[in-house]
């Protein structure tokens, strides 16, 4: 892969530590320089375009700034306005990796095929597997297909390289009309292949144009299963209903380019820079502006930078008639929550279901929504929406009856809540977060008792070293008497979750209950200190906690009319 780009936010874009000699002697230079900093080091970067564009034009020859440059117009989609740039970089360092590959996305999006060919022979590398890759969609651009099956085949011998190579090959000859090559090659007759969303649609797609929509389904249904995506859906319903579906993956070998550039984004977006994938995925978009899954994995990496508006900038840039415009409006209101903008999201939400009424997934995201915000009736009832758009029970459902339980238990509901949490049960009967959570509910209620350390103990079973889990286990022994047995268990929690005001405030209540008083009162002191804006002061009681700090737990219990647990002057043995 290329290897000038640094990674946003942690690395000055500008490649610059200091001010270039001579900078102090023109001060619109200094100006302009600092403020492009300052937009690089908060990644803005269209103040970045701004400033640093003014800066150049100060120090025309300063590679720093133009790669800075290059990296915010990329990141702004802007790839036209990077090429002049890029060609005054490779003019002052010809080996510049970041100028060339923005001029070779160009080359590729303007379908000269002898610049991209003579590039990548001339030495250039992109990386690894793309550079034959490349070539392989470049011949076809330029009606060589039996050269471009010669690569195909040439990397099929490399057991690394046989997956990706069978995919662009199938690609290749589905968009040439082979879809019968095609299909055998994503069938995984021949190599045995793991399609990803994109691959499953495309076979979907090949399918369909052989007249084999059942077939196709079956694959959908398999691969993607319940995956509450509009695209997805809209395609299963227009292959159950019969309708030839269009292979639309590939119309172009640009779009092939576009769709390599693409998954090799997809793939390193969980292990290399945000600026690296980020540049991927909008070459991707470039030679493909229908390509919604690049821009859907730009706006995820603006998420994953914390730059939110430029996420919902990015988002805003589906079409309105394109199947991913559900999931991009929805992950529009996720970036507008985690602005700041929380209300601005649930109304993206709530236009969303007006628009879409039938979709479950909106409901659900509207329904999350209003939770995060704790407005538990509107949760509830949004959740109450969904759930009737359900046809059939599927073991994924759980997670909205879960939330939805949440939403019923923290609104005082607690029939319904524990009806949801039981019906979470029934689709997913182990499901450690829905264990936990009823088990708890139950101890904080003094019900079922048994029932809950049984469900508690399932739920650790799976989740050892999930601290409020282990914190629930110490928590039902404490409850039911067996004091001895709560100590490991809830030491255990507060050394997974050292700062957490409620797991703390319980080991002191266990500590008292064994005769440990200083003990306890040094973990409710703890207690105390960790509570701060974000506290859930339903959980732990500040004033509550300073009454035991003043006169013990059993003095408390009594004020609050229950039975004490020091029976006998254990203190006295601390």
């Amino acid at each position: 892969m290329i290897r000038t780009v640094r990674s946003l936010g942690a690395a000055s874009l500008l490649a610059l530590t200091a001010l270039p000699s001579g900078a102090q002697s023109t001060d619109g230079f200094v100006g302009a320089y600092l403020a492009a900093r300052s937009a690089d080091a908060n990644a803005d970067f269209a103040a970045l375009v701004d400033y640093g564009a003014r800066a150049l034009a100060e120090r025309p020859d300063n590679a720093g700034i133009m790669e800075g440059l290059l990296v915010a117009y990329i990141g702004l989609g802007q790839i036209d306005a990077a090429v002049p740039v890029a060609r005054r970089l490779t003019d002052l360092s010809a080996e510049n990796e970041l100028g060339r590959i923005v001029l070779l996305g160009d080359a590729m999006a303007r379908e000269e095929w002898d610049t991209v060919e003579e590039t990548m022979s001339g030495g250039f590398s992109v990386g690894g597997l793309m550079d034959p890759l490349i070539l392989a969609w470049t011949a076809i651009g330029d009606g060589r297909m039996s050269r471009a099956l010669e690569i195909f085949d040439d990397l099929a011998q490399d057991e690394m390289a046989r997956q990706i190579s069978a995919f662009q090959k199938a690609q290749a000859l589905a968009y040439v009309g082979d879809y019968e090559g095609a299909a055998r090659i994503l069938s995984g007759e021949e190599v045995e292949l793991t399609l990803n969303r994109s691959g499953v649609i495309a076979y979907a797609q090949i399918l369909s144009q052989l007249e084999r929509n059942d077939d196709a389904i079956a694959a959908i249904d398999a691969q993607l299963p319940t995956t509450g995506d509009e695209e997805v859906a809209s395609l299963r319903a227009a292959l159950e209903a019969g309708e030839t579906v269009e292979f639309d993956a590939i119309r172009s070998p640009k779009d092939g380019l576009s769709a390599l550039f693409f998954n090799v984004a997809e793939v390193l977006a969980n292990e290399a820079s945000p600026s690296l994938v980020l540049i991927y995925a909008r070459l991707a978009q470039h030679l493909n502006p229908d390509n919604v899954g690049a821009v859907l994995l730009s706006a995820a990496v603006f998420e994953d930078m914390g730059s939110h508006d430029l996420a919902v900038e990015t988002y805003d840039q589906i079409d309105p008639d394109s199947r991913a415009y559900v999931q991009a409006m929805m992950g529009k209101a996720g970036a507008l929550r985690r602005s700041g903008a929380e209300q601005e999201g649930i109304d993206t939400l709530v236009a969303l279901a007006d628009r879409f009424p039938d979709l479950a997934p909106v409901h659900v995201a509207l329904a999350d929504a209003y939770r995060y915000e704790e407005m538990w009736p509107e949760s509830a009832a949004a959740y109450d929406r969904a759930i009737a758009l359900y046809d059939t029970e599927v073991p994924a459902q759980w997670a909205v009856y879960f939330a939805r339980g949440i939403a019923n238990e923290r609104g005082g509901n607690w029939v319904q809540a524990e009806a949801d949490f039981l019906k979470a049960l029934e689709l997913q009967p182990v499901q450690p977060s829905v264990l936990n959570y009823l088990g708890y509910s139950y101890v904080e209620k003094g019900q079922n008792l048994d029932t809950a350390l049984d469900m508690i103990r399932k739920a650790v079973d799976q989740r050892p070293n999930e601290g409020y889990i282990v914190d629930s286990l110490g928590w039902v022994y404490f409850r039911l008497g067996r004091y001895q047995e709560a100590v490991p268990q809830m030491e255990k929690a507060v050394s997974l979750m050292p700062v957490d005001p409620v797991v703390n405030d319980h080991l002191g209540d266990v500590y008292w209950s064994v005769g440990r008083t200083r003990e306890a009162e040094f973990q409710w002191s703890r207690a105390l200190s960790f509570i701060n804006d974000d506290t859930d002061l339903e959980e732990v009681k500040p004033d509550r906690i300073r009454r035991k700090l003043e006169i013990g737990l059993d003095e408390v219990l009594i004020e609050e009319g229950k039975e004490p647990i020091l029976t006998r002057d254990s203190a006295a043995a601390n």
